[in-house]
């Protein structure tokens, strides 16, 4: 077979969830799978971070914006092609290709009502045009692939797609995220203390960076150790317009914000914290959470969406909506060793659940079908 998959953004410096998560599954496609060709097509960038092989070629397709890159340069570059089935990896999709389609949709948030108001220009347009263009596509899919039951679910309630067209098909774990005695060297660069508290900032509303910020002040005053609050991925900007906004400048010394921290340090970033906390309000997976747990580090994650069955039976749960309660859940695990303990051993089993081999093997089986 004559496989085509799209991967536009995974040479990009500053990778993010969806990007991960296709460049995990070819790396392992790449080894279980010698007989078809495939051909990866992505966008330029500085992180060549996937190696072309004999039946693996890497095609970059030129754009000047990602719209005129899947709408126009895609579709030119798989002319060209000609294979025998197109995996588009990130929720859209060409409205106009000659070849059987498969599409990732990771969510159907997009068709949802917000949460509350965005502040990014990129993601408010981002959700226009997948407003605008998901349903076109997929009624021309052959299949839709999703990362959680729970996604499954929503997507047949909420389009047209009959519940045989759409397949569940679940996230990994990499194995690099285990525990590392000497992290220190790494996480200095980003924060002198150890044992700090870990949150991915982001200005989606669905992370929930507003509540994260108001439970922690409300932890502060409580917590006889006073860990700092390490944010990733967000500007510092942002988060002190919401100190100041929100009346509790008086925290400023002990959150921390160095913005976007490269992939490979991660491992390093998880093992320095004392919990993760992952209070997201709406998630089709949750990858960050069996990251967490691989390295040694509890995670307190939300009771909302796909996060329960990512995190399992034996996980703290929080109430995303409740400060008062994300506060209290990090007191709990801070005074309760046992507790603590528990949840860690836990974690590093709640992992096994998760491979990427099975994902890789998964996808495989929807091309052959």
């Amino acid at each position: 077979m004559k496989i085509a998959i799209e991967a536009q953004r995974i040479f990009r410096k500053k990778k993010h969830g969806m990007d991960i998560v296709i460049l995990e599954a070819l790396k392992e496609i790449q080894r279980q799978d010698t007989s078809n060709e495939y051909y990866i097509f992505v966008a330029p960038g500085p992180d060549k971070c996937l190696e072309k092989t004999s039946n693996f070629h890497i095609i970059e397709v030129k754009c000047p914006s990602y719209i005129l890159w899947e709408q126009i340069g895609l579709p030119r570059a798989i002319s060209k092609i000609k294979p025998d089935v197109l995996h588009c990896t990130s929720n859209t999709a060409p409205l106009f290709v000659n070849v059987p389609l498969i599409v990732t949709l990771h969510d159907i948030i997009f068709l949802e009502k917000k949460q509350s108001s965005n502040k990014s220009l990129y993601q408010n347009l981002g959700r226009i045009y997948r407003k605008l263009v998901v349903p076109q596509i997929l009624s021309k899919s052959k299949k839709i692939i999703t990362v959680s039951d729970f996604e499954r679910e929503n997507i047949c309630k909420k389009t047209n797609i009959p519940p045989s067209q759409v397949v569940t098909i679940h996230n990994g774990y990499n194995k690099r995220f285990h525990y590392i005695p000497n992290y220190h060297n790494v996480t200095k660069k980003y924060i002198e203390e150890d044992n700090y508290i870990l949150f991915f900032g982001n200005t989606d509303p669905k992370k929930n960076t507003l509540r994260t910020i108001k439970a922690y002040a409300l932890y502060l005053e409580k917590s006889d150790y006073k860990r700092p609050l390490l944010i990733l991925d967000i500007n510092k900007s942002i988060i002190e317009e919401i100190l100041k906004e929100e009346n509790i400048e008086h925290i400023k010394p002990f959150v921390h914000c160095p913005g976007y921290i490269n992939n490979s340090d991660l491992p390093y970033i998880y093992n320095g914290a004392f919990v993760f906390i992952y209070p997201s309000l709406r998630e089709s997976f949750g990858l960050p959470i069996l990251e967490s747990m691989g390295c040694g580090t509890p995670v307190i994650v939300s009771n909302t969406s796909a996060i329960p069955e990512v995190a399992g039976e034996g996980a703290l749960y929080t109430d995303p909506y409740n400060e008062q309660d994300i506060a209290n859940k990090l007191l709990l695990i801070e005074n309760d060793e046992e507790k603590y303990q528990n949840l860690v051993e836990y974690g590093r089993l709640r992992v096994n659940s998760f491979s990427w081999e099975n994902t890789a093997r998964e996808l495989l089986n929807e091309y052959k079908s």
